[in-house]
């Protein structure tokens, strides 16, 4: 029963949409180009997202899908998780429960949440994710200028993610390792939510100077 209560539990937290969180992304978004040197017209070439998209998420004008910010995120040379970090908060090595922001994708509804704490120096990122009964999330970008590992651990219901051409269906506790370097997708063909963590390790070339 205790264990019933806490599942209940937990997915209310997952589901829960922090305020204010396109400002957050607005902002987080704005730096990483001016740390890269990028102007709009650079950032729109080298992430296939349009110039005025990218201003209007700069100006938290919209709530940009999850495809569109993971297209952008791609085009910064970071994860997607990234976009979601509280730059302002400080480094601390322990992230509680109060510092976690939720955001829905208004395409497909899926829930996440970022598990790690924000800004502090580690090569590895954990998102808490929900989709939907039915829902599906495709990302379109393949290879990139970093290297991203991401493991994904299903924690309740079934997956399917489909990695290039291949297509894996992950059960309750299975795990799946894999590198961003080609189009994703995530679909739950289930009529009940699906939740699942990421883990996010980046590698940069060498030769990279950002």
């Amino acid at each position: 029963m205790l264990d019933v209560v806490s599942t209940i539990r937990d997915a209310a937290i997952a589901t829960t949409v922090t305020p204010g969180v396109n400002a957050r992304i607005a902002g987080r978004v704005r730096a990483l180009r001016a740390k890269r040197g990028l102007t709009l017209d650079a950032l729109a070439e080298k992430s296939d997202v349009s110039r005025s998209m990218i201003s209007l998420v700069e100006r938290g004008g919209t709530s940009p899908t999850a495809v569109v910010l993971e297209k952008i995120a791609a085009g910064l040379g970071v994860s997607l998780a990234s976009l979601f970090d509280d730059s302002t908060a400080p480094a601390n090595p322990v992230s509680g429960r109060e510092d976690r922001t939720a955001w829905r994708d208004p395409q497909s509804g899926y829930v996440r949440r970022n598990i790690s704490p924000a800004n502090f120096p580690s090569p590895i990122q954990i998102v808490d994710v929900v989709l939907p009964a039915g829902a599906r999330v495709a990302y379109e970008t393949g290879a990139r200028d970093v290297t991203i590992h991401q493991q994904i651990w299903v924690q309740q219901g079934s997956l399917e993610v489909t990695v290039g051409a291949v297509t894996y269906r992950l059960g309750e506790d299975d795990c799946l390792a894999m590198h961003l370097d080609a189009p994703t997708a995530f679909r739950n063909r289930t009529r009940r939510p699906a939740r699942y963590i990421v883990v996010i390790t980046t590698e940069r070339s060498r030769t990279s100077k950002r």
